[in-house]
Formats: C-alpha cells, sequence, structure tokens
C-alpha cells in the first residue's frame, strides 16, 4: 500500500481499473466508444474490458444501466487520468445535475495500483466500489485477484458478500 502525497511523480506505467456505466442513449454504443477513446489515449494501454452488464439503478427512478470495467496501463497521474475521463464524459454530453441521476456516460476510478488517495476531487479506492454488485462483478471478471488496498482483500472476496441479483451479462 502507497499513501500518494501531492509530489508524487509518475515515471513508469501504473495500472489502473475504472469502471464504466451509461444509462442515457444508445449505451452500449456510448460504452464501446468511450472505451475505444481511452485505448487511442496517448499514456493509456487498454489491458482488459469485462462483458458489459445490465443492472438496476442506484438512486432515483430511471432507466437501468449498462455497466463494465476495463483495466488500463497509464503514463499518467491519478489526477491525470481522472482529467481524461472527465473529458470523455463531458463528450458524450455528461450533465451533472442530480446525484446517482441518469447519465449518457459515468467512468469512476477505482483502483490505481496500490495506491490510496484521498483528495477533495479525488479518492482512491473508489469509497463505495465494494458495496456495489454492479462494479465488482465485472471487475472480478477481469481483476479477481487484484487486492483492495484498503481493506487488503482481493476483489473476488469482495464480491462474495454482496447480492449479485441483480446484474444481468449482457
Amino acid at each position: 500500500m502507497v499513501l500518494l502525497d501531492e509530489k508524487s511523480a509518475f515515471t513508469k506505467p501504473a495500472q489502473s481499473a475504472i469502471a464504466l456505466g451509461s444509462n442515457l442513449g444508445d449505451s452500449l454504443a456510448i460504452l464501446e466508444a468511450a472505451v475505444e477513446i481511452l485505448a487511442k489515449t496517448p499514456g493509456i494501454t487498454l489491458k482488459a474490458k469485462s462483458s458489459w452488464y445490465k443492472t438496476a439503478p442506484v438512486g432515483p427512478p430511471q432507466p437501468d444501466y449498462l455497466n463494465g470495467c476495463a483495466l488500463l496501463e497509464v503514463l499518467l497521474s491519478p489526477e491525470e487520468l481522472l482529467e481524461t475521463t472527465l473529458s470523455i464524459e463531458k463528450q458524450f454530453g455528461r450533465v451533472r445535475r442530480e446525484r446517482w441521476g441518469p447519465r449518457t456516460l459515468d467512468i469512476d476510478l477505482l483502483l490505481f495500483d496500490d495506491l490510496i488517495v484521498e483528495r477533495a476531487n479525488l479518492q482512491i479506492p473508489h469509497p463505495r466500489m465494494k458495496e456495489r454488485a454492479f462494479v465488482l462483478v465485472p471487475l472480478a471478471e477481469i481483476a479477481p485477484d487484484w487486492v483492495e488496498p484498503v481493506s487488503g482483500e482481493v476483489i473476488v472476496e469482495l464480491l462474495q458478500r454482496l447480492d449479485c441479483s441483480e446484474v444481468h451479462c449482457l
């Protein structure tokens, strides 16, 4: 486990896990296009992509989501990766109106090597990932043995505690 300070430099490739979701527009096309953009972004190499899963929404009444995860090798800092993902969300018309509301595209940074980051605009590991089957099911598909650095448990162990009945593979 590494605690990240403000001056940490990233000079070697890091492994990162992200979650992607969409429930507005052509969600499947949006998610596939977002992954393609990430894969073509300088400093990012797509290492793996999960299947897409249909999931019930969290929050206000809204359509079901499509969710999935991807593993990236990056030559970016966590903040640079966050800026990149926010920019991609905007390309697909993401507007932040309501917490947990419907969205064309949502990209969350889940893990970044074994870093623990606590900042106003960025928390790694993602603070709610351990509670969300719609995140852990696709993540376990592509990174079952990744150790979540706060708990010290692997992803597949975290998943075993959750009800996955609302997560359906496309």
